[in-house]
């Protein structure tokens, strides 16, 4: 796992072979934060981000590396939480807060909002498709905030009243979400 840029560009970490995690590759990480840092953030100014789904923290870790004021990682699996802490651990980092938990029990108890929620859930997690309705029927993205959904090609949240886009890479699919909609001019 390669954190690509900020302060600890080009640090690797070794995610263990023993991990059933499929971070999200180098090429389509890179492409989302360009379109991210580009179009929607300024990572450096006070922004506040939730990684679900963590896997192996590589999200968390390039939010963190880029200058996220705070960042929580939400991952069910001990193994893959404990490498996420040791990874942070490591960066001697005091700007990312592992939890373990469902991602869903998680948005359900979270009273906390974001201005980025990046969700990573398994391609063929039969409630992928409720994600984003979870996300914004709890309220967990601020005025304007962006949630980015990885997921596979078979889905399709066009009709989601928050869509904004989708932007694929390889066999990558994002689609983003904003919590308000602007009005067009």
């Amino acid at each position: 796992m390669r954190v690509i840029s900020g302060i600890y560009k080009r640090r690797r970490f070794d995610v263990p072979n023993s991990f059933k995690a499929r971070p999200t590759t180098d090429f389509a990480k890179e492409n989302l934060f360009n379109v991210l840092s580009n179009n929607y953030f300024d990572f450096e100014d006070g922004v506040t981000a939730l990684d679900l789904f963590a896997g192996t923290g590589s999200i968390s870790i390039e939010l963190v590396s880029r200058g996220c004021d705070k960042v929580i990682s939400v991952e069910k699996d001990p193994q893959h939480l404990s490498f996420i802490s040791q990874v942070m651990r490591e960066v001697k980092t005091d700007k990312c807060f592992p939890v373990r938990a469902d991602a869903f029990k998680f948005i359900e108890k979270c009273s906390e909002q974001f201005d980025f929620i990046f969700a990573d859930p398994p391609y063929a997690l039969k409630d992928l498709q409720s994600i984003p309705s979870h996300i914004f029927e709890n309220g967990l993205l601020k005025e304007n905030g962006l949630l980015v959904l990885e997921h596979g090609k078979d889905q399709n949240f066009e009709d989601d009243p928050h869509f904004i886009e989708r932007r694929i890479y390889g066999s990558v699919n994002f689609s983003f979400f904003r919590a308000t909609v602007p009005e067009a001019e």
